[in-house]
């Protein structure tokens, strides 16, 4: 045998092992357990045939990493995602544990680099356990393995797209909490350190599902926006998110081919709203009728639940939705749907996303709890947002719209391109039903029937109310016919994204990627 073709059988002889990541063994292990190995992750998520992998012969650079040290616990690389180039990187638990050696978080770091140098959205499949005890240890082990400056100085650059799916601690969790979006596969845990760290350092002992399973992020902390209950099910929510997302920052949306006319009347919107006004209904079915073909894409969904924050195509053009959900706590936004509001305003201005605000709400959800959760400051960081968001927002008063939540929903002088009613529409100062009590408690103790006394003044509160005198005033742009409303939002949004597709100011860049 020559020398180069030694030379080129040694080549296959690595890169063949290096496809076995840790070995037959543990790729076999990872199959009876139902999950899936790292490579057939990104075969998931990517266009066939178009993953170029880098560093495929990587190793950990300490004694001992041998022959199964191949990619140091981490696979990435370019590839494409539904015709779009992007940067892919995957923890592969069969290499010490996925966790992160100096090779590991140099690649990572690279990979980070080169995806923001070339604008190029980022996708993380994450499974690890975090640094590797062996490199992290001593003061030069843990000096030169802190935060990245391409985690913490990403300013929104490109998208960050994340999926845990399996259990992630440290590094991976770091990752997630710093992303654009983030879904998480029902069974795993993301945490800063796992149950046996905290039961050594502690003496506590939880279970990996108590610490942070999926209904810890869904439930309490809103760290993950999205769940699934496969691999393959959150790897498929990451492309539907992706496809709302631009390439980076300096362009826009991809527009989304549709038939259903932008012209089109909601026939059945009057059917859906109660005529009770005090009668709950789903806003799910209000945003179907309005959206392009009734789809849309929700984020954070079981996370502050009267509120809702949802992506959609009008018009074929990508827009955010922000709606008050009658159907809990009759819309009524608490600590965490301001939180969600937030995070919602910051990614789609940041993204050049317009904005759509659909509104019925009887104000926020005060309460003793609430305050101790710091109500008003979670109340003016949303305004905040607001205030600074640069993209078209366009703001449709359904029902109630009472209070400040007025404002915090785009209300008239909160920088909404246009804000209309339905005749539906009640705004005021507070309910008629409180603010008849405060206004008129006295009065009403001292009528002779205070049961009519109190429905008279019911209605002629309700009169009051109602949009036509804000309107008369042009407070608000105008009061439409709600079956016009698909119509009046893709109009205006054709308007107002004309002079340059509706790019933001990016003012809200910078913002943390939590609140």
């Amino acid at each position: 045998m020559g020398e180069n073709a030694r030379l080129m059988e040694d080549f296959e002889q690595r890169r063949k092992i290096a496809e076995q990541g840790g070995g037959s063994e543990k790729l076999r292990r990872l199959q009876e357990e139902g999950k899936l190995a790292a490579r057939e992750r990104i075969e998931l998520l990517v266009d066939e045939g178009t993953f170029l992998e880098l560093g495929a012969l990587n190793g950990s650079d300490l004694s001992g990493g041998g022959s199964f040290g191949n990619g140091d616990g981490l696979i990435g690389g370019l590839a494409k995602v539904e015709g779009r180039p992007v940067v892919v990187q995957a923890g592969d638990k069969t290499v010490f544990a996925g966790t992160e050696g100096a090779v590991h978080l140099k690649k990572s770091k690279d990979l980070h680099h080169y995806a923001q140098k070339r604008g190029l959205p980022m996708f993380n499949l994450n499974e690890g356990g975090g640094l590797r005890m062996p490199d992290g240890m001593g003061s030069d082990g843990i000096s030169d393995k802190l935060f990245p400056p391409e985690m913490l100085l990403n300013r929104r650059g490109i998208p960050q797209i994340t999926a845990i799916l399996g259990d992630s601690y440290g590094g991976p969790t770091w990752t997630a909490v710093s992303s654009d979006f983030v879904t998480q596969v029902k069974g795993s845990t993301m945490a800063v350190a796992g149950p046996r760290i905290l039961e050594m350092a502690t003496g506590q002992k939880i279970s990996p599902e108590e610490l942070g399973g999926w209904t810890v992020h869904a439930k309490n902390t809103g760290q993950a926006d999205a769940f699934g209950n496969t691999e393959q099910e959150c790897i498929e929510q990451m492309k539907a998110f992706f496809r709302f997302m631009p390439q980076n920052a300096h362009e826009l949306p991809p527009i989304k081919e549709t038939s259903d006319s932008p012209e089109r009347l909601l026939k059945n919107v009057l059917d859906i709203l109660p005529d009770r006004r005090n009668q709950v209904y789903d806003m799910h079915r209000i945003l179907a009728e309005i959206v392009d073909d009734g789809e849309y894409f929700e984020y954070k969904a079981a996370y502050g639940e009267a509120l809702l924050a949802a992506f959609a195509h009008m018009g074929g053009r990508a827009v955010g939705i922000i709606a008050n959900q009658p159907k809990k706590y009759a819309g009524a936004a608490g600590p965490k749907e301001c939180e969600k509001a937030t995070d919602f305003i910051c990614l789609c201005d940041s993204f050049h996303i317009p904005l759509i605000f659909l509104h019925d709400t009887p104000g926020f959800r005060v309460s003793m709890e609430a305050e101790k959760e710091k109500m008003p400051t979670k109340i003016m960081v949303w305004n905040q947002a607001l205030a600074q968001s640069t993209v078209p927002k366009i703001s449709v008063v359904i029902r109630k719209s009472i209070g400040a939540a007025y404002g915090n929903m785009c209300g008239p002088g909160m920088g909404a391109d246009f804000v209309v009613a339905w005749p539906t529409a009640e705004i005021n100062f507070t309910g008629p039903e409180v603010g008849v009590n405060v206004v008129y408690g006295r009065q009403l103790q001292q009528a002779e029937d205070p049961q009519k006394e109190r429905q008279a003044l019911l209605e002629g509160w309700a009169f009051d109310s109602s949009p036509y005198k804000a309107a008369g005033k042009h407070l608000l742009d105008d009061v439409i016919d709600p079956r016009d409303t698909r119509k009046f939002i893709c109009r205006t949004l054709e308007f107002s994204c004309a002079a340059n597709g509706g790019k933001s100011e990016r003012r809200l860049a910078n913002w943390p990627t939590g609140f």
